[in-house]
């Protein structure tokens, strides 16, 4: 049987053993991906455009993705959302790109952007990596 949150566990702990230091952006309510991979000692931060109440431990920034606050990004090897809304795309991507960071994605169902990125299985849950970052630990 599978757990309510299995997605964002994988998702989780696949940043977790590949990236040191992440955003994630659009948290809403569900800190699970977060969860792991603050569990698993990588540096997170958590945004989003209202005030949101992380577990312990998980830092949280309130930021709009499509104004951001650059200075919370730079230096991060990855950026991600899951389920995020098609008008954040563009800022997500150039984001990423002005901070050299991997961008992921987890669409929900089939949807996808423009040409979809990377398509990558990680687990059972695919994701789009849209921006490979310069300092992605291969």
């Amino acid at each position: 049987m599978s757990t309510p949150h299995r997605t964002e566990q994988e998702i989780g702990r696949y940043i977790a053993e590949h990236y040191r230091r992440v955003v994630e952006v659009g948290v809403g309510n569900n800190f699970e991906a977060a969860r792991v991979i603050h569990e698993a000692g990588v540096g997170i931060v958590c945004t989003d455009v209202r005030e949101r109440e992380p577990p312990g431990g998980i830092r949280f920034v309130r930021d709009d993705v499509t104004c951001p606050h650059k200075g919370l990004y730079r230096g991060v090897d990855c950026i991600f959302a899951i389920r995020p809304g098609e008008e954040l795309m563009l800022s997500l991507i150039d984001l990423a790109a002005e901070v050299g960071a991997d961008l992921l994605v987890y669409h929900l169902g089939f949807e996808i952007y423009e040409d979809g990125g990377e398509i990558m299985s990680v687990g059972n849950v695919l994701i789009h990596r849209y921006v490979r970052g310069e300092t992605l630990n291969r």
